[in-house]
């Protein structure tokens, strides 16, 4: 008897073991994460492409829905672009034909990367089709289910099936056992049986675990922050298209900790004389069209300045603009350290600001994230006066012991240099 039950019990326990994994940790069960698609577009796609108006590429809102296979061939694009081409695929030959040119391969996107780009051109064209205000100053988007909501209700059901076709079950070997006269004991119930509890306990101990750990990692961060600023300034206007150089305007990187908000002075250097915006279509992140000579005339409204006599007419006030790069105040961070002497690019941290329209945080700016950096950047060695000093490591150099050296072998990544 004792053996029947234990293997009555085992029978009901593994069918639940995987509903309850599959309840938890399957992976539609998430919804599809927007505000990093929206970082991956930015960072990546933005340059060439637009969710709703041709450019270098095809406009991509809809376009899942045009492919010949759906997502899984835009996959396969993305990862290899030239290998499609190659296997004669018409729709991507006329793609060629079209726009002239070939999209580079990113095959260090997984599908589910691609996936949160994809929902994030869905929703920005499902918001545009729904006429939002240009005016409008609503934040970021909130994260959209998409598909992903769907597949979690899937889910849901068949696992209510799986318990209802496990009573079931239950219930015909029981009839079964009684018509064979074996006697068949009461069955626990649920919120008695040790098995299921342990379970149910197990899996939460996990899940509290993992959220609370990626909570306290990520405590401080925000990678692909974005706030509204009081102006749309426009870095892909400034920096990419009319290359005004960074130094121009933020000069304290050259020179100081500090890389420096440009006082207005800086602006009205230009727009004394450029009172209008003639540009391409300018739109934010949430693609609501925006009117370039309208932010100019903010500026003027904040400096006092007269479009019309061309002087400043009244006080000015200062603009409130709304810092985005934010470091811990126990973290010491020298802007001329880096780009003076470690010759470091503005894009290695502050990503392709000459792409942006709108500038975010475009990495984490975490701990790992600078010492990894220290550990496998080579410094600008030779020719530079700062390292004169480190006469060992020019003598490897000359004798080819060493082929360069990283700001860690040069004591980068001691705890004194950034925490002191």
């Amino acid at each position: 008897m004792d053996s029947i039950y234990l293997t009555s019990r085992k029978k009901f326990l593994f069918p639940s073991l995987i509903v309850f994994l599959t309840l938890f940790l399957h992976p539609a069960f998430s919804l599809a994460d927007t505000n990093k698609g929206k970082v991956i577009f930015a960072a990546n796609c933005a340059s060439c492409h637009s969710p709703l108006v041709d450019g270098t590429g095809p406009a991509l809102y809809g376009k899942e829905n045009e492919t010949p296979g759906g997502r899984k061939w835009i996959y396969n694009w993305v990862h290899n672009p030239q290998a499609i081409l190659s296997s004669g695929d018409k729709y991507a030959l006329a793609l060629q034909a079209k726009f002239t040119i070939v999209m580079p391969s990113f095959p260090q996107f997984s599908d589910s990367d691609i996936n949160d780009v994809l929902d994030y051109i869905k929703l920005v064209g499902d918001n545009a089709s729904k006429s939002t205000p240009v005016n409008s100053t609503s934040g970021s988007p909130a994260p959209s289910g998409g598909n992903s909501l769907l597949f979690g209700i899937l889910t849901l059901v068949l696992a209510v099936m799986a318990v209802i076709l496990m009573q079931v079950n239950s219930s015909l070997s029981k009839l079964a056992s009684e018509k064979e006269g074996i006697p068949v004991p009461e069955p626990v119930p649920f919120y008695r049986n040790k098995a299921y509890i342990a379970v149910i306990a197990l899996l939460l101990f996990l899940s509290a675990g993992y959220f609370l750990t990626n909570a306290a990692v990520n405590l401080g961060r925000q990678k692909g922050y974005q706030p509204t600023q009081p102006i749309f300034f426009s870095h892909r206007v400034h920096a990419g298209i009319n290359q005004i150089n960074c130094l121009y305007c933020h000069s304290g990187a050259e020179k100081s900790r500090q890389a420096m908000i440009p006082s207005l002075n800086i602006c009205m250097n230009c727009h004394k004389a450029i009172d209008g915006y003639r540009g391409g279509p300018l739109y934010t992140e949430d693609h609501q069209l925006i009117n370039g000579t309208t932010e100019i005339h903010k500026l003027y409204d904040y400096v006092g300045w007269n479009s019309s006599t061309k002087r400043y007419t009244r006080p000015g006030k200062p603009i409130q603009w709304i810092k985005i790069h934010n470091l811990p105040g126990f973290v010491y961070f020298n802007h001329s350290q880096h780009v003076v002497v470690g010759k470091v690019q503005c894009q290695t941290c502050h990503g392709p600001v000459t792409q942006e329209d709108q500038l975010y945080q475009f990495t984490d700016l975490s701990m790992g994230w600078c010492v990894n950096c220290h550990r496998t950047t080579a410094v600008q060695f030779t020719e530079n006066n700062y390292y004169s000093i480190y006469t060992r490591f020019h003598q490897e150099l000359k004798e080819g012991k060493i082929d360069s050296v990283t700001v860690e072998m040069e004591g980068g990544t001691n705890c004194q240099r950034c925490h002191y």
